[in-house]
């Protein structure tokens, strides 16, 4: 076994959370190697301009691993799952496929033991984010409009992608409602930044941005790392990591796809940024004679309490022409009413919508926003697509998650990948309040449409393919009897292991998570840097 790398802090992970957090450990002066089990992508592949997309896009960008079968994927079950988790395994991690709604956590997700009675409170709060929340959405060529009352210091957005015809109906039947209502944040540039272009508004954004309008972290942030002198190393599956009697990490074991050789890296600080499903796998299979039940598993709490947003959908049908073949995939509004817990409910917390356009002519044929139940194919096919292309519209429903230790991430010795790493089995239930949330949220949603002038609505139920945001399994907290890292992300009791990705959140908020999982990487790192000037860690 050689040792190829030996560096001031390694992370394992290219996607937003490890992305920002070499920004941040490089631009202090710090050496900074990143290990990506996935390669670069191939965006010759995104031909959203080109007549073919409709029959490649499901192809060449499919969000399930075990379809799209990437170099970079490993075997997942999900047999047990009420959701399938989606992600991707490559330079930019999740980034590549994620739709770019920019969402913070509100004030009231950090606190919803205190508010509630459920759950746990986070050990940091909205306060201790916002200059980090500032700082990501400047990288990551947020736009949206500033001012929303329910997130208080947010400003300084780029330009708000087009809200649409559809978007504007929708916008006036709230003020109607008296219901709450803004211009979708997104990731999403509308004027040059970052190497970013303006969005064309193709509704091709899970689907491989050919404008480069999306922000995606193999764009935004790795490009200039490596022109700066950080390493970025493809095809290196994180096999194990190994602690020695100082109780510090002295090696990660990875694996080089292309020779199947066997390597071994040092660094005085290892990062995990490997998302809910992989940092936990890869903790877990460092299990060894002195942590026989898996790396930094003294809580038992590794794998568990695994959150995956159940989410449902609610399209309107309109008789006159929306043009919702083009606009933002992520967001053109989304709509906060319901967020917060009320008395009159049966059931806590709430859900934040997105409002879509229903995009291209393929994208009508898709169960999303559709569902099952409401097929296009059969003898009514033109007309029923006559009736959705164009002349449609759809509210995304986020349900807030409670973290349930029976919701767990668990290796599957059965099914290794071609490393021969353990692969992963998912057992997951959707809880009986997120079950009363959708079903008051699909019901409102419908409200909304009918009084935008929909003659028609559309409700599709919790989709199962619907894993966008996978959270939990490495709990953040004071205590380590109870959870996994502290509020820097550290593990407890190892001092150069940090976690940073969105397995460490105590509960799952009702948003999209990458502008907190950003946020939290640039959290984590600044109090990095601040210890290593203080000599609280190892040089």
């Amino acid at each position: 076994m050689s040792s190829k790398i030996d560096c001031d802090v390694l992370i394992v992970g290219s996607g937003p959370s490890g992305a920002v957090f070499a920004k941040r450990a490089h631009d202090a002066g710090l050496s900074v190697v990143c290990l990506e089990q996935g390669d670069w992508v191939d965006y010759g592949k995104a031909v959203s301009d080109k007549p073919e997309f409709e029959l490649t896009a499901s192809r060449d960008w499919n969000y399930v691993s075990s379809r799209r079968n990437n170099p970079g994927d490993f075997p997942i079950d999900v047999d047990q799952s009420d959701i399938i988790p989606l992600y991707w395994n490559g330079v930019g991690g999740s980034s590549i496929s994620w739709a770019a709604n920019w969402m913070r956590n509100l004030p009231s997700d950090f606190r919803v033991r205190t508010l509630d009675g459920v759950a746990d409170d986070w050990p940091i709060s909205y306060d201790d984010l916002m200059p980090h929340y500032a700082s990501t959405e400047r990288e990551f060529a947020v736009s949206g409009v500033g001012g929303d009352p329910m997130y208080p210091g947010q400003d300084a957005l780029l330009p708000p992608v087009d809200l649409t015809k559809g978007g504007r109906l929708a916008a006036a039947a709230h003020n109607r409602l008296g219901w709450h209502w803004w211009p979708g944040t997104n990731a999403i540039a509308t004027v040059a930044r970052n190497g970013l272009q303006p969005c064309q508004q193709r509704t091709a954004c899970m689907w491989g941005c050919i404008e480069s309008a999306k922000a995606s972290t193999d764009r935004t942030h790795w490009p200039r790392l490596i022109e700066n002198g950080a390493r970025l190393v493809t095809g290196a599956r994180v096999i194990r990591l190994e602690m020695n009697a100082a109780r510090q990490i002295s090696g990660v074991i990875y694996v080089d796809r292309e020779t199947g050789a066997e390597h071994r890296a040092s660094a005085s600080v290892v990062v995990l940024a490997g998302n809910a499903i992989g940092t936990a796998r890869l903790l877990l299979a460092s299990a060894d004679r002195n942590c026989l039940d898996g790396l930094a598993n003294e809580s038992g709490l590794v794998g568990k309490r695994l959150m995956l947003h159940p989410t449902a959908a609610v399209a309107g049908l309109f008789d006159a022409p929306l043009e919702t073949y083009r606009g933002a995939w992520g967001q053109v509004a989304y709509c906060l009413q319901f967020y917060e817990t009320h008395k009159d409910r049966d059931f806590v917390r709430g859900s934040k919508w997105s409002l879509q356009p229903t995009g291209s002519p393929a994208q009508i044929a898709r169960r999303w926003p559709w569902g099952d139940d409401n097929p296009l194919f059969g003898e009514s096919f033109h007309d029923e697509f006559s009736r959705r292309f164009g002349r449609s519209l759809s509210w995304g429903i986020i349900c807030e998650d409670l973290p349930d230790e029976s919701n767990h991430v668990a290796l599957d010795y059965d099914k290794p990948d071609d490393s021969g790493m353990p692969g992963v089995r998912i057992v997951y239930k959707t809880g009986e309040n997120s079950k009363r949330m959708l079903r008051f949220m699909a019901e409102r949603a419908r409200e909304s449409l009918t009084e935008a002038g929909a003659y028609r609505t559309v409700i599709a139920p919790q989709s199962r393919e619907s894993g966008w945001h996978i959270l939990g399994t490495a709990k953040m907290g004071d205590k380590p009897a109870t959870s996994v890292v502290d509020r820097y992300g550290r593990a407890h009791g190892i001092a150069n292991l940090f976690i940073v990705d969105g397995s460490v959140w105590p509960t799952s908020a009702g948003v999209n998570p990458t502008a907190t999982i950003a946020a939290f990487a640039s959290w984590s790192a600044t109090h990095l840097i601040a210890d290593r000037k203080n000599r609280a860690l190892p040089t």
